[in-house]
């Protein structure tokens, strides 16, 4: 019985331990989704680089920040930087439109050509994965967050883990995140 007991108790630390290790191993670089024309967008693709995560809105006192984001974009673009954009209709039914209206809206009012992709849900019962594992910690090893409003922003450091989490509020150029990306 007491062999019995350690035995169960090692077997039980070492599941524990392995789901631990298994959350610090995950990294954005697992996720395959869906762009904004309907092809596959690879993160696996973007070893190496500071990634910056945001949800989107076309209809959100918001959305200027897309000139912003655009303007980040193509200044550190070259810098081993990236921006990916998920249109999201959580918030107050402000992203309505179809991945053609999202991806024609976005290019005509801001001339946006970072990454887009297709419309998910970033909150609730039918949050995306990818967005589950930036929300938590028990799956990206690192936090717990909450999408809080449209333009919430991730900074995800060249090793495919968060770095940190930017309000929505918080403009792309605002020197936190001009700093990370530099640093």
């Amino acid at each position: 019985m007491y062999k019995l007991k350690h035995v169960l108790l090692l077997s039980l630390y070492c599941m524990l331990w392995g789901n631990a290790q298994n959350a610090m191993e995950q990294t954005i670089y697992q996720f395959q989704v869906t762009d904004i024309e309907g092809g596959t967008f690879d993160f696996a693709t973007l070893k190496g680089k500071k990634v910056m995560i945001v949800n989107t809105a076309s209809k959100c006192g918001y959305t200027p920040q897309y000139a912003e984001l655009q303007q980040v974009y193509d200044q550190y673009k070259d810098q081993d930087f990236v921006i990916v954009g998920f249109p999201a209709n959580n918030f107050l039914w402000q992203e309505p439109g179809s991945d053609e209206e999202i991806a024609a809206f976005c290019e005509k009012n801001y001339g946006v050509s970072f990454p887009m992709m297709s419309k998910i849900s970033v909150k609730g019962g039918d949050m995306h994965p990818i967005y589950e594992f930036l929300t938590s910690k028990a799956q990206n090893g690192v936090l717990d967050s909450k999408v809080r409003w449209n333009f919430q922003k991730y900074l995800i450091g060249t090793d495919g883990k968060i770095d940190q989490v930017v309000e929505p509020g918080t403009s792309p150029t605002a020197s936190e995140i001009v700093d990370w990306i530099q640093g």
